[in-house]
């Protein structure tokens, strides 16, 4: 992009899917200490589009769940372009009960074009995978702090995104499905995702306009410095909170955001 060049939203969308950007093992090798990863659903998979595990926050516990996505060919065949499949869904509740169990706080990164669409995924129960995993989230008893670091399209998003505490980079995206999927189906013409873009109000500053994200993290040097001050001050404001309040001020979030936004009937 040209210095000083005012970007659209299209123009972000392109940024949050260069294949350059940093993933969740950069930022887990940046922000985190001693990450120990945790594999499988318990119920026979593993998908590797998840990675997930235990950490250490400035000394402090905490479990660390993401969508994964590779530089190569090779990695992003081996984790589906970042797109996950119900078992790790299934992981990823599987390490969030964990993380209340043992009264560890829960920080997620999210970076997906939306959860795999093929026909297996469906079959092993893709919509309830994404549902439970939503469910989950909004009722853990422990702190959950969301960062949309890339792409956060649809269900696949969402499913790890519902968080006390939701931020985005700034060049990040975060939407209901795609702006060429919204372009195909409300115009039948992918090719103007770009329209779709305007339309859609996906971009971190309109977001948080909305009051649909709590914050927005620079990118550029400063961006690991300033995801460590965030983290350390909302790990640090929720943990104040009891159990009970916790899942009483996600529930509230969410059911604001929903009677706000819901369409009148």
């Amino acid at each position: 992009m040209e210095e000083n060049k005012v970007l659209t939203p299209y123009d972000r969308v392109q940024i949050a899917r260069m294949k350059n950007r940093p993933t969740v093992s950069d930022y887990i090798e940046a922000l985190f200490d001693d990450f120990m990863e945790l594999k499988g659903d318990r119920l026979g998979a593993e998908d590797a589009s998840i990675l997930g595990g235990i950490a250490l926050f400035r000394g402090m516990p905490v479990t660390v769940i993401g969508h994964r996505k590779g530089r190569t060919t090779e990695d992003n065949i081996k984790y589906n372009f970042g797109m996950t499949s119900p078992e790790g869904y299934r992981k990823a509740v599987r390490l969030m009960k964990q993380a209340e169990k043992f009264k560890r706080p829960v920080i997620t990164f999210v970076d997906t074009p939306g959860a795999y669409p093929g026909i297996e995924a469906e079959t092993n129960g893709q919509s309830v995978a994404i549902a439970e995993s939503i469910a989950k989230t909004i009722t853990l008893k422990v702190p959950v702090i969301t960062i949309i670091t890339g792409e956060g399209s649809s269900g696949g998003a969402l499913a790890i995104s519902a968080g006390d505490s939701v931020w985005m980079l700034e060049n990040a995206v975060y939407s209901i499905l795609s702006p060429e999927g919204f372009a195909a189906i409300v115009w039948k013409d992918a090719k103007r995702a770009a329209e779709a873009c305007d339309i859609m109000k996906i971009t971190a500053g309109e977001l948080l306009e909305y009051g649909l994200i709590d914050g927005i993290i620079p990118e550029g040097k400063q961006t690991l410095s300033a995801m460590r001050k965030m983290l350390f001050a909302e790990l640090a404001r929720l943990s104040r909170l009891s159990e009970q309040a916790l899942v009483a001020e996600r529930y509230r979030k969410y059911r604001h955001i929903e009677g706000e936004y819901a369409p009148s009937l």
